[in-house]
This record gives C-alpha cells, structure tokens and sequence, in this order.
C-alpha cells in the first residue's frame, strides 16, 4: 500500500549548475549533495531503464530546513554516460507526462519580484487568484514548469483552501 509521495524529479544536463541555480535563484536548501553513482547497486535499480554503462549523477534538494522537506524533495538528475534531449522547442503545458511542480510561498508578490530580478522567466502576466490560491507560472532555464502558489489559510493544505 502507498503511504506517501517521495518526490519529484528533474532531469538536467548537469547537476552541479543546477543545483547552484536552484539554491542561488529559489532559494532551496541542499540537503544532499550532487553525488556520482555507478557500481551495482545503481545497474540493478535502473539498469533496465537507461543505456550502459549504468551512472546517474543526483542531489536532493528541499524548502527551507532539510529536515522539515521529510520526502517532499525536488531530486536533481543526469544520467553522464546516457545525455537525454533537451525538451523541443514546440513543447507546452498540455503534452503528455510531467507537467509542472508546486512550490508554496508566503508573498507571492515579493517572492515573484525576486526571482523576476533575478532572471528568472515567468510563463503568465501577473498574479491569479483561484480556488482560495494567489498563483503565477515560472520556468527554470532547462524548460521546467514550476507553479508558485501562496495559500490563504496557510494551515490548510493548498488543495483545501476554500
């Protein structure tokens, strides 16, 4: 039986950039550092899924305090040995598979100015209001999509605002 969501992933071309993207630009806190793995442990767990010789470069990323992330993690990955595609230039919201991740604010106002200042692409004009959420659309500079939602009742789940 599942009893929880781990975590999301993003798949980049190299991690280290990434990661310093992700800590310098949102603000996430590293809680575990890009690291290297290809030996047997790695070949059993995805060796079926991506070519060999079997290496995948990850770091786990969360919000604020490591410890307070517990398994709702953004995990940075490259695969060395396998460099995927970067998505075409024609892709949007609606295609198939991943979509986008939700990331939850406190002002969305002054947190949209700051990644604004610092280069950060937003994909809508301004803020929404819907369903009790203030909401704004954002990329991060491998084509990522990333919602970024302030709640009205912060002690509410964002999916039980109204």
């Amino acid at each position: 039986m599942l009893t929880s969501l781990a975590h999301t992933a993003v798949c980049v071309p190299d991690v280290e950039e990434a990661v310093r993207w992700y800590e310098s630009v949102l603000g996430l806190t590293v809680i575990w550092s890009p690291v290297l793995m290809e030996n047997d442990d790695i070949e059993r767990d995805m060796g079926e899924l991506i070519p060999a010789p079997v290496a995948v470069k990850a770091a786990i990323l969360g919000v604020g305090d490591g410890g307070a992330s517990g398994d709702r993690v953004l995990e940075v990955i490259q695969y060395p040995h396998a460099p995927g595609r970067a998505k075409p230039a024609d892709a949007t919201l609606t295609d198939h598979g991943w979509s986008h991740v939700g990331l939850v604010c406190d002002d969305i106002d002054a947190t949209r100015a700051d990644l604004e200042a610092k280069g950060v692409r937003f994909l809508t004009e301004g803020v929404a209001d819907i369903v009790g959420l203030r909401t704004t659309w954002f990329e991060d500079p491998w084509r990522n999509v990333f919602i970024l939602m302030e709640k009205r009742h912060p002690e509410k789940a964002y999916y039980n605002q109204y």
